[in-house]
């Protein structure tokens, strides 16, 4: 009797406490939705329309496999960004084996824009083809008129095919990318990395397409940034006018400094990105760039975390995937990061934390909880 009026009051509390809507973030913990769920969004970002926050990101699930994309991409809207309600699944993947994004491909880091002129909301991802590993190195673009979705997936591209980066010395282009023989990070090598190599061999089939991030500039225009060259160099692209393309203007950003994850932000007249290294799952130290125009060039400032050795050099234990300026707080940004656990990928928690300036750089401290 005593264990049964027990069990009741543990039940009566778990009910009382998902009643009671959250204040503050909690960077780590499980962060329930609106039906007591942990949320599902992982290497997601974030989408402001007619005053609430809309949060993409990919559906995993349980175990290594769930690594794959076996849903699509989850979507949750909330007007505080405490609270979130689960608004179901915007991109689905697909049954059809013929489609490239059936069941069992890679999807990752959806970011979602809205096209003012179409009046229609843009999804692009990462995209890898099934049972193709990360060989493919695509992006893949889906449409729709809903915000919430669904999304109709368009198709899926290497980008910039036959066009050469507005920053690539002319002198280069005659040249014949030589990668042979030469180890991996010496100086022949990373000379040729330099000038190039992987860029001139994908020139006819189009870019490499990996980590990528969105970001809209005030003037309405709209630049894909990604991870390609083998993931030494990322490339920022301007997309076209209805956003479902690239125009073919793009530019090579810190060449052969091996970053992903970037995630680009706008403060004044300065932009700022901040980026990881490489090392797969297993976090590593951030970086941070500043630029005057999204294309560049790009100035290198370190790592922006603060915090002991351990947090400094593995970011907190998490890896960005984007930055999301606060609406109505001047000067307000928040760091969202994945804690990432590819042995059980639904248990993946979210790391996001305020970010400072500090003599004209973004700095990130640890805080066990926060509010705005």
């Amino acid at each position: 009797m005593k264990s049964k009026y027990v069990l009741i009051l543990i039940c009566s509390f778990l009910i009382f406490s998902c009643e009671i809507p959250e204040n503050t973030f909690k960077p780590g913990e499980v962060w329930l939705d609106n039906n007591g769920v942990h949320i599902n969004a992982h290497g997601g970002g974030i989408l402001f329309f007619n005053d609430t926050y809309y949060w993409f990101g990919e559906h995993k699930t349980e175990g290594e496999a769930g690594n794959k994309a076996n849903v699509g991409v989850h979507c949750y809207s909330s007007k505080d960004l405490y609270n979130w309600k689960d608004e179901g699944v915007a991109l689905s993947v697909s049954n059809d084996s013929s489609s490239l994004i059936v069941k069992g491909c890679i999807v990752e880091r959806p970011k979602v824009i809205y096209n003012t002129k179409n009046k229609q909301f843009v999804m692009w991802f990462h995209h890898e083809l099934k049972g193709k590993g990360y060989d493919a190195a695509m992006t893949g673009v889906a449409l729709s008129d809903k915000i919430t979705g669904p999304y109709n997936y368009v198709k899926s591209m290497n980008p910039n095919k036959s066009q050469w980066p507005l920053n690539y010395p002319d002198s280069l282009k005659s040249l014949s990318p030589n990668l042979d023989g030469f180890k991996r990070w010496s100086e022949e090598w990373n000379k040729e990395m330099i000038n190039g190599a992987i860029l001139k061999r994908d020139f006819e089939r189009g870019q490499m397409a990996r980590d990528m991030t969105l970001f809209v500039d005030d003037d309405g225009k709209a630049y894909h940034i990604h991870s390609s060259e083998e993931n030494t160099t990322l490339h920022i692209a301007e997309l076209t006018d209805d956003y479902l393309d690239f125009t073919g203007k793009y530019t090579r950003v810190l060449i052969n400094k091996s970053n992903e994850a970037p995630a680009i932000f706008k403060k004044g007249e300065k932009y700022f990105m901040i980026t990881s290294g490489l090392s797969g799952w297993k976090p590593n130290a951030a970086r941070s760039a500043v630029a005057d125009h999204p294309l560049g060039p790009w100035k290198e400032l370190g790592n922006p975390c603060r915090g002991t050795e351990e947090e400094v050099t593995k970011t907190f234990y998490s890896q960005s995937t984007f930055v999301l300026p606060v609406q109505g707080k001047q000067d307000t940004y928040i760091f969202m990061a994945d804690r990432w656990t590819p042995e059980n990928a639904i248990d993946g928690r979210y790391i996001w934390l305020p970010i400072e300036f500090e003599n004209n750089k973004p700095i990130i401290k640890w805080q066990d909880e926060w509010k705005m």
